[in-house]
């Protein structure tokens, strides 16, 4: 029996890049363009007769813009979306905040210094990812947005309203002095970043963080954390030192070891192969990590599609590190945390909501793992 194909409705503006999406598309034999569309309105009626399982959505566009369109559907008719924004300042900073309203995956337009040969290479693998994805509960504030409103199916419930949770109390720093935190994160984990950073008091260990992201976007997004977080959070640029209470966000498309001089650490961000297909890779951080801090780290791997980080975990754990790796049920997608459990690689497999705390927490006695490493 024939597999199912992924259906793919594109959004865009641009009728050379509908053509473009479509054509790089096309030749996946687990992935159907069903439609294309200029603009939200005619891609409302699309999404309602065509049923696509995933969206490409543009940011800029006419008659409404990509965010308010994504408010929007998210409300009315939740579903998956890979954006695809372009590389100038103000869109990046669009497309960060489009993964805070729910979108999945951000990739750069073709074009400039993004090739349509870069786009063919991961576009598949984002489309496929957000497939599987798990939606998280849509802001109540979209249902008061004018314009475009999608007729709901009774196949499609509308999503209940979520009560809002007590404010989460900041843990307090019980690690020893010379502690270190590892992070790695794929698709979902801007969003899940952001809950566990957003959770930390000031005086925090210094984290190193590897997330999929492409170039530039990177850098709106360490931006966005630094907003909203007591500690400091920016891009990470080649021998920046690594200091408690900042987290350094590698750079997309390039890699981002751990190095040691003396007492001191700092960053070293290089070019090089994809790991993992991937460029950060969490792989190659993590290896760093284990080499250069070991038994004073505390790592955590985060949702992701795919097997990167978990390798990386393991040797952690070898090395003495406390490691995390976040629950299927809280996952936006269950790739990346699940390839390191079935490694042994997880000393622990929490919630996201209690990973913060956990980070912080004394370590528990090495005498008796949560999980045997293999």
């Amino acid at each position: 029996m024939p597999v199912r194909r992924i259906r793919v409705l594109i959004v865009d503006d641009s009728a050379i890049v509908r053509k473009i999406l479509s054509e790089t598309l096309s030749g996946e034999p687990d992935l159907e363009v069903v439609g294309t569309a200029p603009d939200p309105f005619i891609a409302r009626d699309k999404i309602v007769s065509l049923k696509p399982d995933v969206i490409t959505l543009d940011i800029e566009m006419p008659r409404m813009d990509g965010l308010t369109f994504l408010r929007k559907l998210m409300h009315f008719h939740p579903l998956p979306a890979v954006v695809i924004s372009s590389l100038a300042q103000p869109s990046c900073r669009a497309a960060i905040q489009a993964l805070e309203l729910g979108a999945v995956e951000v990739l750069a337009k073709p074009g400039g210094p993004y090739s349509v040969g870069d786009l063919r290479a991961t576009l598949a693998a984002k489309i496929r990812a957000a497939a599987c994805a798990r939606l998280r509960r849509p802001a109540p504030e979209a249902a008061s947005l004018p314009g475009v409103g999608f007729p709901l199916s009774p196949s499609v419930p509308a999503p209940a309203t979520a009560q809002p949770a007590p404010p989460a109390l900041a843990p307090r720093n019980a690690l020893p002095p010379g502690s270190l935190i590892a992070i790695g994160a794929s698709t979902g984990g801007t969003e899940a970043i952001a809950a566990v950073l957003t959770k930390l008091p000031k005086d925090s260990p210094p984290i190193v963080i590897a997330q999929h992201i492409p170039p530039v976007f990177s850098r709106a997004f360490a931006s966005r954390l630094n907003e909203i977080c007591a500690i400091e959070v920016r891009e990470a640029g080649d021998s920046d030192q690594v200091r408690p209470g900042l987290a350094l966000v590698a750079p997309g498309d390039f890699h981002m070891l751990l190095r040691r001089a003396g007492e001191r650490y700092y960053v070293q961000v290089k070019t090089g192969p994809k790991v993992c297909y991937q460029r950060p890779s969490v792989d190659v951080l993590f290896a760093s990590v284990a080499e250069s801090a070991g038994a004073n780290t505390v790592a955590v791997l985060l949702t992701g599609m795919g097997a990167d980080g978990a390798q990386g975990l393991l040797k952690l754990r070898k090395a003495g590190a406390h490691t995390i790796a976040q629950d299927e049920a809280t996952c936006v997608v269950y790739g990346m945390p699940r390839e390191a459990v079935e490694l042994g690689a997880a000393a622990q497999v929490l919630p996201l909501g209690a990973i913060a705390a956990a980070m912080l927490a004394p370590r528990r006695s090495a005498a008796a793992p949560a999980l045997a490493i293999r």
